[in-house]
């Protein structure tokens, strides 16, 4: 069965707010001013201009019949003509009509002219309209002379029409100008407040930003700032209480872990130690799960050297296959907490790792694979879960408390990116890391 292709209003549009709100301005005033444009033609141009012919192909006509009736008296009516009809009438004796017509193109004037002349005469006839001046010439075959007319241009056509070409059109350019500059501006502020939003979101300062625009853009811009406002007293207070809280576990912990010391080294002492030692990796992996770093500044860093540097004080080897060069603004004990964390995850469900940095049009990605058991693809977003552990698919003796993706993909958020899961080449887990440039 053959597809079927659809075209989409939106597939052949602009997607920009500014290209679109553009073609909503301009494409109706076109389409109006090319309508008002051929109606004026065809209805009041043309329709003068067509009875302006006629009257002076009639007046033509008149003088030639009152050349052949009144022989004599034709220069006493010619004078007349002049003075009464505005029509210039000359007797050119012995002479033929002219046989290339002046001008480049056929226009409608000469269309027009060209009919009404051939309806009004019997005679040949030759006319001039070339160029802009102000009278038209009309010569007529009378027998072995030549009869010269020369008429106003505009008791000929209308010659105001223009006029009133240039005057829409002009009128239509101002409002138009208007219009967009207008539009320039309420998209200036729509994007000022995306940009104030996605600093926001990327863990950076939005700088000196001020509501802009009209009232509902200035709304949305305050609900956004009372929203970041809300959010940073919120984090303050959850990161000064989960201070305290560090410290009043890790001084009965230290406590602990200085008696342990002072007994004999038995095989239940050692227990003890180690069951302390868990303890405090994850009080401090749950204290960096709860309190992401918030006080950490973005700075700039080489991100594909802080992969490297991360991989080399793991157990276990990574092998490198692609890394770029890449410069990241972010908040680095972040990235370098998120890095860790994927690849300890590697490497702890698989014997090979491989690891790579890839430096898109748009987005910075960490590519890690692992040979590992994987994850199924129904069973990935379960493994973002706090605390949970997908125990089925991956190996339960491997230490940890479950919040390793879940810190990896906060981090990730947190700068404008995110984390994709995948079948891996290798045969386990493929973890895309990406974050925006």
């Amino acid at each position: 069965m053959p597809k079927r292709f659809h075209i989409r209003l939106r597939d052949i549009t602009p997607r920009g707010l500014y290209p679109r709100s553009v073609l909503m301005v301009v494409l109706p005033v076109i389409l109006l001013l090319t309508a008002v444009t051929y109606i004026f033609y065809d209805s009041h141009w043309r329709h003068t201009s067509r009875k302006l012919s006629q009257t002076i192909s009639s007046e033509i006509a008149f003088m030639v019949t009152l050349r052949h009736e009144y022989p004599g008296e034709f220069e006493m009516l010619a004078s007349e003509a002049s003075r009464s009809m505005q029509l210039d009438v000359t007797v050119l004796e012995d002479t033929e009509l002219p046989t290339e017509q002046k001008g480049l193109f056929f226009t409608a004037l000469d269309e027009i002219l060209s009919r009404e002349l051939s309806v009004s005469l019997d005679q040949p006839y030759w006319f001039d309209l070339s160029g802009y001046g102000e009278t038209v010439e009309i010569q007529v075959q009378d027998g072995a002379d030549v009869l010269q007319f020369i008429a106003e241009r505009d008791r000929t056509f209308s010659t105001t029409g223009h006029i009133f070409i240039v005057w829409v059109i002009g009128a239509t350019g101002i409002l138009v100008a208007l219009a967009l500059g207008f539009l320039r501006n309420q998209v200036r502020s729509i994007l000022k407040l995306t940009e104030a939003a996605k600093s926001y979101g990327r863990g950076r300062d939005t700088g000196n930003y001020r509501p802009s625009g009209a009232t509902e853009i200035r709304d949305a811009a305050r609900a956004v700032m009372d929203m970041r406002t809300r959010l940073t007293t919120f984090a303050e207070e959850r990161t000064t209480m989960l201070a305290g809280i560090s410290h009043d576990l890790r001084t009965p912990l230290t406590r602990l872990k200085l008696q342990l010391a002072m007994l004999e080294d038995t095989e239940d002492i050692r227990a003890a130690k180690a069951d302390l030692a868990e303890m405090s990796a994850m009080l401090e992996e749950y204290l960096a799960f709860a309190s992401g770093k918030e006080g950490e500044q973005p700075v700039s860093f080489r991100f594909d050297d802080m992969v490297r540097d991360v991989a080399e004080g793991l157990e276990g080897a990574v092998a490198f296959k692609r890394m770029d060069e890449v410069s990241l603004i972010a908040r680095p004990g972040l990235i370098r907490r998120a890095v860790s964390n994927l690849l300890s995850n590697a490497l702890g469900f698989g014997s090979h790792v491989e690891a790579e940095v890839i430096n898109g049009p748009h987005m910075i990605e960490l590519v890690v694979d692992d040979d590992g058991p994987g994850i199924p693809a129904e069973r990935r977003e379960e493994a973002f879960k706090p605390f949970h552990r997908l125990d089925a698919s991956r190996n339960q003796n491997v230490p940890g408390t479950g919040l390793g993706l879940s810190i990896a993909r906060d981090t990730a958020r947190q700068h404008g990116g995110d984390i994709r899961l995948e079948d891996s080449p290798l045969g386990g887990l493929r973890v895309r890391f990406r974050l925006p440039r």
